[in-house]
Order: C-alpha cells, then sequence, then structure tokens
C-alpha cells in the first residue's frame, strides 16, 4: 500500500481537507498550547499556525493545478472505490516519483510546525493520512 508511504486517505483527505485544518488551525495551536507556556513562540501563535497550514494548503492546490497528471489522478481517487483508488494512486507516483517528492516537500511545514509547537495541527483523521504519506 505504501510505495511511498502513500494512501488515499493523504489525497483524499489532506490535499481535499488541509484547507478546512487551516480554519481550525487557530484553534488547534490555541487549544493544545502547553498551558506552561506563557507566550507561545512566534511561530506558533495562533496566527503564525494558520498561516502555516493556509500556505501548505495553497502550495498543494498550486501544484496539483501546475501538474494535470498528478491533479485528475488525485482527483479520480475521490470517486473510486478505496482499494481501486490506493492502486491508481500507487501506480501514479511510482511512475512520477519526483511529484510525490515535490508534494512531501511541500506538506513538510505541517509536521515541523507540529513538532516545533507541541500542538496538532490536523484533524485526527488527517493526521493519520499525513504521517503515513510523509513516512514515505
Amino acid at each position: 500500500m505504501n510505495s511511498h508511504g502513500f494512501t488515499v486517505p493523504m489525497f483524499r483527505r489532506t490535499l481535499a481537507g488541509v484547507g478546512a485544518a487551516c480554519v481550525f488551525g487557530g484553534l488547534a495551536a490555541t487549544l493544545a498550547t502547553p498551558a506552561a507556556m506563557a507566550q507561545p513562540a512566534p511561530q506558533c501563535s495562533a496566527s503564525a499556525v494558520a498561516d502555516t497550514v493556509s500556505n501548505v494548503t495553497g502550495a498543494a492546490r498550486g501544484y496539483l493545478n501546475a501538474n494535470p497528471g498528478a491533479n485528475q489522478a488525485v482527483s479520480a481517487a475521490m470517486t473510486q472505490p478505496r482499494p481501486e483508488a490506493e492502486a491508481n494512486l500507487r501506480s501514479y507516483f511510482t511512475a512520477n516519483p519526483s511529484q510525490y517528492y515535490d508534494l512531501r516537500g511541500i506538506l513538510a511545514p505541517l509536521g515541523d510546525t507540529q513538532r516545533a509547537c507541541n500542538i496538532a495541527v490536523l484533524p485526527g483523521e488527517l493526521q493519520s493520512a499525513y504521517d503515513t504519506f510523509m513516512a514515505g
């Protein structure tokens, strides 16, 4: 299922759903910031976290728009049964590893922010897909 650590939920939920996480990113940062931390580091403020999520969302969307093959593969997967979608996407990204690595690079700031700020940026179901994809 993991030729590059990719699964369908990554694209169904993360690329399509990171925008929703942007809305909740600031809330998650506010709620998940350790209580002992009176003032969050500048990169961990609610607005900075929301900006990171928004930037990643925009970059992922832009990348898919600029790469019609990847965009088509991801869009098609959203309408396919999970096993078929996973097989098709695995095949696509195995044949196009540079696109897989490009997307990993685009998504990396989400994990960087989570680690640096000790917060959850993505909802649980998106986090699982993100972790699987990034494990590559």
